[in-house]
């Protein structure tokens, strides 16, 4: 007899407890991105009206439908066996004008939040997924009054939704609205600046502290979370994280140095850089931060001062794509789905895929001592005038989600307290710009009517990939799941 142990998941033999108790699986969806009817003539107006209006992306035009067909793509979600679903609530079409709350948008949100629960999906609401109403202007994370009249939103929406849903995320990947809008460019307005970002940064988080003050005022109960878009550089990904965690004495600016160098190696051991690449962007993100930073977190540590008893967080939410800097940059040119990419950055549909980096990534959060929610993942293909493009590394849904909920399971043995699962996303969406990434569980054919097709974009079976690991775990089957080859 060997002087080793196995678990049920080492043997994949059905039976054995793969999953704690109330382990959660689900999906994950974005108002603007599903529900349509967004910046049309008479729609409610977002901060991305005016990149639609001149054509510098493509329309949002009626995405899913959702807004009016709610209920029967809710049964696609628990006719899966999910437990959980994902919405966020649109700040532009609830106040489409200063201080005018849109009574029958707030009933048509409690109409859908009910409906979840009818089907016994537990509502997860976003708050803010990186759109905010046209009026308050495309560079509003810059303004000194942001984190105070989001929370002022948040206290709304949690007043008149909170009979239905106690599971609140604050902001969306704040860290994506932070660096994606006001440096790299790729959101509204399309900034440039690095002192800009961490100006944006620095409200987000306050914001976020102010939102989640306010309801856990009004809602005792409230599970209050905000997602962070995984990366590997600190100042990228955890950084705002352990902003909100921090004992505020340490944001201050004689002792934020010191802090700082030690949250940095903290997260260097946690995550180490996988090549020299990124070794080498880590230090360059530094050299360029380092200054900015120190004189740039006034809203937070006002935020935090105000209440240092605050819980910030309930968990963390883990937001996992590809998040190895030095994995986004190649030469322009290259193979991709469907031609070349002249891009000196990789396409959704050529992200690299990783496993091993998931569960990298969940050990980095459980650190915290808090719980894990893995709050999106998903894998994109392209699908342009009609026309579907496997991915050039031969990744496919159904294989993806064996191995990433193979991670998921790997993290569970080793006793990480990963508590759900959230995939993104149910069907193919609008990707911020385009409907050329394709995320969907369920293919959407938008050239001939937007019929959803049973299959994803690819033709595989994702969904009932996806429902049959979701029955073989929750029966303690892990030969449902691929086993993680190999974890850093």
């Amino acid at each position: 007899m060997s002087g080793t142990s196995s678990t049920p998941a080492d043997r994949g033999e059905p039976g054995g407890p793969l999953l704690p108790p109330g382990f959660r699986f689900g999906v994950a969806t974005a108002g603007f991105q599903v529900e349509g009817g967004y910046n049309g003539p008479g729609d409610p107006a977002n901060n991305w009206l005016a990149w639609e209006r001149a054509g510098r992306v493509e329309p949002s035009g009626i995405a899913l439908d959702f807004w009016r067909r709610a209920e029967e793509q809710l049964d696609k979600v628990a006719a899966l066996g999910c437990d959980t679903f994902r919405l966020s609530v649109e700040w532009a079409r609830v106040e489409p004008a200063p201080g005018e709350l849109d009574e029958a948008a707030l009933a048509r949100y409690r109409q859908i939040l009910l409906a979840c629960t009818e089907r016994g999906l537990t509502p997860v609401v976003t708050l803010h997924h990186f759109t905010h109403p046209a009026w308050l202007g495309e560079e509003f994370w810059l303004d000194p009054a942001a984190p105070e009249r989001f929370a002022e939103w948040a206290e709304a929406a949690v007043a008149r939704l909170g009979e239905h849903c106690r599971h609140w995320v604050t902001l969306n990947e704040p860290n994506v609205v932070a660096f994606g809008s006001y440096l790299l460019g790729l959101f509204p307005p399309g900034c440039r600046d690095l002192r800009a970002a961490l100006v944006a940064l620095d409200h987000l988080l306050a914001g976020h502290l102010l939102a989640c003050r306010r309801i856990r005022r009004r809602q005792p109960e409230a599970w209050v979370t905000t997602n962070t878009a995984a990366a590997s550089v600190h100042e990228v990904d955890r950084l705002g994280l352990d902003l909100l965690l921090a004992d505020p004495a340490d944001l201050d600016p004689g002792r934020f140095p010191d802090w700082q160098a030690a949250a940095r190696a903290t997260w260097d051991a946690l995550v180490p850089p996988p090549d020299p690449v990124d070794r080498w962007f880590r230090r360059l993100v530094r050299r360029r931060f380092e200054v900015p930073l120190r004189s740039g977190l006034s809203a937070t540590l006002a935020a935090r001062r105000q209440d240092p008893e605050l819980r910030a967080l309930d968990a963390v939410g883990v937001d996992y794509y590809n998040p190895y800097l030095s994995r986004h940059l190649r030469l322009p040119g290259q193979p991709t789905a469907g031609g070349r990419s002249w891009s000196i950055s990789r396409p959704l549909w050529d992200d690299v895929v990783d496993p091993a980096g998931l569960l990298v990534f969940c050990r980095a959060a459980a650190a915290t001592g808090l719980p894990v929610w893995i709050v999106e993942n998903g894998l994109a293909s392209r699908v342009r005038r009609g026309r579907a493009f496997p991915r050039l590394d031969g990744w496919d849904r159904p294989r993806y989600l064996r191995a990433m909920l193979g991670a998921v399971l790997a993290g569970l043995a080793e006793g990480l307290p990963i508590e759900a699962y959230l995939h993104w996303t149910l069907a193919d969406n609008y990707e911020w710009g385009s409907y050329e990434p394709r995320f969907g569980l369920f293919g959407v054919d938008r050239e001939r009517g937007l019929r959803w097709s049973e299959h994803d974009s690819l033709g595989q079976d994702a969904a009932g990939t996806y429902a049959r690991i979701i029955a073989g775990l929750r029966a303690g089957d892990a030969s449902v799941v691929d086993r993680l080859a190999q974890a850093r």
